[in-house]
């Protein structure tokens, strides 16, 4: 039977989602918690591959077993054996052909800046001690849902097949001094939203004018944009599937 679980991870302490041959990973920890408690090896397969630093206030995960689980008690159990900063949430049961990644349907990021100092946030949020032009972030933002191949923001040595990303909105929200980017898509290359972030910054800072990033993208070069903003204030936030997605027979 398969299963997928909903669990959410502070990335502080974890060399991003995937296994890493020399260091601690969010994957290999649920592996390991889940081997144990279903007494049998475990493979899990999560919707994306979250960066080294990068948190997930909500991930996906899918994995096989023969036992039947019931939602309250496993993510107890699960949740007694994980470390503090991973906490599953549900499991439920889904149709046996049902995949984490490549069924999902819209995947929203947000990425999280402080304008000013703080000592309590310093790990989930990139702090700007000055101002930045919110309003030409925006309209360069908002250019980003005009183009569809964005080569330009994605790291340089990748095996995607392509790099069309239908991105659904892209905009900046400023809270008291709290300003933070929200970005949805149907996929996301790797290392994209940051170098987003990065490269919209840039406009904030005044470094280039909010037309600039049309020529960007158009370039397909990624030393044309600008430096990815730090991993730590960057979140996953949610991931969409579609509603069949579960098991007839639930």
């Amino acid at each position: 039977m398969r299963y997928f679980a909903e669990l959410s991870y502070l990335g502080k302490n974890y060399h991003g989602w995937q296994i890493q041959p020399n260091a601690i990973s969010v994957q290999e920890v649920v592996q390991k918690a889940l081997t144990t408690l279903l007494r049998s090896p475990i493979e899990v397969v999560a919707a994306g591959r979250t960066d080294a630093g990068v948190h997930a206030a909500q991930m996906f995960i899918h994995f096989d077993t023969d036992l039947e689980l019931d939602s309250d008690v496993y993510c107890y159990k699960m949740n007694s054996l994980l470390p503090d900063d991973i906490v599953f949430s549900k499991i439920f049961k889904v149709h046996s052909q049902a995949h984490t990644r490549f069924d999902a349907l819209k995947r929203s990021y947000e990425y999280k800046i402080l304008l000013g100092k703080s000592p309590f946030t310093t790990d989930i949020e990139w702090q700007i001690n000055h101002s930045l032009n919110i309003e030409a972030m925006n309209k360069s933002a908002s250019f980003l849902l005009d183009y569809t191949d964005f080569k330009c923001f994605s790291r340089s040595k990748t095996d995607v097949r392509t790099y069309d990303c239908d991105i659904t909105k892209a905009e900046w929200v400023l809270k008291n001094n709290q300003l933070v980017f929200h970005i949805s898509a149907d996929r996301f290359l790797r290392n994209m939203v940051r170098a987003i972030v990065g490269t919209l910054c840039d406009v904030g800072k005044g470094k280039m004018e909010p037309e600039k990033i049309k020529a960007i993208i158009e370039s397909q070069d990624r030393s044309n944009a600008g430096a990815s903003a730090p991993a730590h204030g960057l979140f996953l936030t949610e991931i969409i599937y579609p509603e069949n997605i579960t098991d007839d027979n639930e």
